[in-house]
């Protein structure tokens, strides 16, 4: 493809599509000549208590919702071939790796920026897009294509959500009826906590401890995390004075679901 002198595209994903996947390789389509979603369950960015097992599989029915969106390449590699025996190399982006998510889930980033530094060479792309429901996936991604000088445009994609607002994840399908109706208070915090700031409250002590109070307010949740940060390094923020990061983690049920808006002054 790239000897035709097409642009490619890739779309990295660990499967089981949903609409947030199309929007990403429909907007790879908009960017690009050629769309390659690779679909891999990264082993070597789960934790050992994680649900790496568990997590959902459906190849061919992921393999037609791709090609009902106009995907050409489908790359599925097995585990044995991305991590053969020896393999013992690993690219780590230390300092956006540590808070949040880095924070609750060490070493996740490592494998994350292992994996996509994999795929960009195998693939050798263009560009990538990436959704931003991870956010911090998206600047970890960001830095290491920066400082190892790769040459893939990183393009981030606004976070797709449910009617009622809850972001859409492939873990949403963990949810029991009742955990789904509570999961959708990640959405509802990340409005009441535009809200509040609209109305001039700017300590963001203030601001966590209402966000957790909602939050919990609602059955089969557990917080790991309400933080707010600069946007650009992740640096925690004890006054919103411009554009501010809030990103959550929250357990409903088993399911970790995550979400994040910037907030304004």
């Amino acid at each position: 493809m790239r000897r035709e002198g097409a642009r490619v595209a890739i779309v990295p994903t660990m499967g089981y599509f949903h609409e947030g996947h199309l929007a990403l390789m429909r907007r790879a389509k908009e960017l690009a000549d050629k769309v390659v979603v690779s679909l891999f369950v990264n082993p070597i960015q789960f934790g050992p208590q994680e649900d790496f097992t568990s997590y959902p599989r459906d190849l061919e029915r992921d393999a037609r919702m791709a090609e009902a969106v106009g995907v050409d390449v489908l790359f599925v590699p097995e585990t044995s071939e991305m991590y053969p025996e020896g393999f013992q190399t690993y690219v780590e982006v230390t300092e956006l790796s540590k808070p949040l998510c880095g924070a609750k889930r060490p070493g996740h980033f490592r494998g994350v920026a292992t994996v996509c530094l994999k795929l960009f060479n195998i693939v050798r792309p263009h560009l990538a897009v990436f959704g931003l429901k991870d956010y911090q996936q998206f600047l970890v991604i960001r830095r290491l294509v920066k400082d190892l000088n790769l040459e893939v445009e990183i393009v981030g994609h606004p976070i797709v959500r449910e009617k009622d607002g809850l972001a859409m994840s492939s873990r949403n399908t963990y949810l029991s009826p009742e955990e789904r109706k509570s999961a959708v208070c990640l959405y509802q915090a990340l409005q009441l906590a535009q809200k509040r700031v609209k109305e001039g409250i700017k300590i963001t002590s203030e601001l966590q401890k209402e966000l957790k109070n909602f939050i919990l307010s609602h059955p089969h949740t557990r917080i790991d995390y309400v933080e707010f940060c600069h946007p650009e390094t992740l640096a925690p923020v004890k006054e919103i004075k411009g554009p501010t990061l809030l990103a959550l983690a929250v357990f409903v049920g088993r399911a970790r679901l995550i979400d994040n808006t910037i907030v304004e002054p």
